[in-house]
């Protein structure tokens, strides 16, 4: 049974990344939101730290640059892991800022798919350098399946044709995880996963994108004219396996998105532990032992916020807490980041609402916070596409059966 406790061997790490969250991040806050585009170069300093955090006495990683899901056998009892330890430090740096963590060098979510299905060789390669993801394109969204991009094999070589964007991190990484398809002809079960690196003639950053929200994090497009690159840097089976279609690829999503919610979980914190603190110096008490229909309305709205946060948080640690254990947890990942996406954008806007022009004021980040958390339940797969998956594991039925 899962313990509901922080595991203790990784209380020191969520205590650092709290501290990281405090005394780095919110201090710069404002400052990144306002200069989009500008390199946090607060953050320069912290590789390091992070790089400590992921080789660390525990064996665990703090950021999404060490997820792997093992599925080899294990010993019988709990077992907390890279994923567990991911998403509870992440939630700590996210309480500080999301964008700023998005940013941080080496634990961009190209890291996680790098982690996921790389061969030594690979590992080696590549897995001390900061991977960006690239999936979206201009002519599809949620649809990954949907990709047009291509990687037509030439001897020893790779020669990838196509356009991404949303790209984060796209300018700032070392290298990209590209998800193109080797024959469109065998639609989504030709579809892998490549590594291009930075500087690779034929790979272009055409622009920058403005954003509602986590402007501190780059967003970029990115186009690949016969680019070439070497086939060892295919990730996975370089087979096209047409019966089972590109689970392999998509096995990246079960690592990404409980880390995904677990940012979501972070800046709900925020909203909540900063109007319980504004609301203490308005005079507005919250008395855990007053009946709920008998508190104030703004009483009753933060409890309900709480009860919907802790429900996602739950959630999140349960999908990381399957992935450390070699559990399938694909219908659980979407679960996790379905509630903490949706759950981090009523919070968000609802503090902000509750608090009036002091929450919509520049003076606090509540506003900001409520700019950040949408993006929380649009990227790595909306609110739409997590309750398809849901109901297609709940259903037992593939994706052209439902739709």
């Amino acid at each position: 049974m899962i313990n509901l406790e922080n595991p203790k061997k990784f209380r020191a790490l969520v205590n650092q990344a709290h501290q990281v969250a405090a005394s780095v991040f919110r201090p710069v806050s404002r400052k990144y939101d306002r200069s989009e585009h500008a390199y946090p170069i607060e953050l320069d300093m912290l590789a390091s730290i992070m790089d400590g955090m992921n080789d660390g006495t525990t064996g665990e990683g703090a950021g999404a640059g060490k997820l792997k899901q093992d599925n080899g056998p294990k010993k019988e009892g709990i077992q907390n892991g890279t994923n567990m330890s991911t998403v509870l430090s992440l939630a700590e740096l996210c309480w500080g800022d999301v964008g700023l963590s998005l940013t941080l060098p080496r634990q961009g979510l190209g890291n996680a798919a790098i982690a996921a299905v790389a061969d030594d060789e690979q590992f080696a390669r590549f897995g001390g350098k900061w991977a960006a993801m690239a999936i979206t394109e201009p002519g599809f969204g949620s649809d990954s399946a949907a990709v047009r991009t291509t990687a037509i094999r030439d001897g020893d070589e790779y020669i990838i044709n196509g356009e991404k964007i949303y790209v984060t991190s796209g300018e700032r990484a070392d290298c990209v995880v590209v998800w193109a398809s080797v024959d469109r002809s065998l639609g989504r079960a030709a579809i892998k996963s490549f590594i291009v690196e930075k500087g690779t003639p034929g790979m272009d950053v055409v622009r920058l994108e403005k954003k509602l929200g986590i402007k501190a994090s780059d967003t970029a497009a990115i186009t690949f004219t016969d680019c070439r690159i070497p086939a060892s840097n295919l990730l996975g089976d370089p087979e096209v396996n047409v019966e089972k279609g590109f689970a392999g690829v998509m096995q990246t999503f079960d690592n990404t998105r409980p880390v995904v919610a677990a940012m979501a979980i972070g800046v709900a914190k925020a909203s909540i532990d900063r109007t319980r603190e504004l609301l203490k110096q308005l005079k507005v008490k919250t008395d855990y032992r007053t009946p709920y229909k008998l508190a104030s309305q703004l009483e009753a709205k933060l409890y309900r916020y709480e009860a919907e946060w802790e429900a996602a948080r739950l959630l999140t640690l349960k999908a990381a807490w399957m992935a450390d254990n070699g559990m399938p947890n694909s219908k659980e990942a979407s679960m996790s980041k379905a509630k903490a996406g949706r759950t981090a954008n009523e919070i968000t806007l609802g503090c902000v609402e509750m608090l009036g022009m002091l929450g919509y004021g520049e003076d606090e980040l509540l506003e900001k916070w409520s700019r950040d958390s949408k993006i929380l339940d649009i990227f790595e797969g909306t609110q739409q596409i997590q309750q398809l998956i849901v109901a297609r594991r709940l259903l037992g039925k593939s994706s052209a059966e439902l739709k």
